[in-house]
């Protein structure tokens, strides 16, 4: 396993368990903010998607594109922008 896994790991553990307490805490808010999140990632995904067809980029929309979203808004929509151009 590389360093880079075992870090993607660590903080992918670190975000599960930061969810889990933020649910424990008051589960209604939480379950808010992911839908909040949710709205403004997608509304974000298709904003970028209609300005980036005419340079050719392309973000689908799909389960694990609205999940990504939701748990972290706004910089999940970055992430998902950045894996894209450094993937593609």
């Amino acid at each position: 396993m590389s360093a880079w896994q075992v870090i993607g790991m660590l903080v992918g553990a670190v975000v599960l368990i930061y969810m889990i307490a933020n649910f424990m805490r008051d589960p209604g808010q939480a379950i808010m903010g992911m839908l909040r999140g949710l709205i403004v990632g997608v509304v974000a995904l298709f904003v970028i998607n209609l300005i980036g067809a005419s340079f050719g980029f392309h973000i689908a929309i799909n389960p694990v594109t609205a999940a990504t979203t939701a748990i972290l808004g706004l910089p999940g929509v970055a992430a998902l922008v950045v894996m894209n151009v450094w993937m593609v």
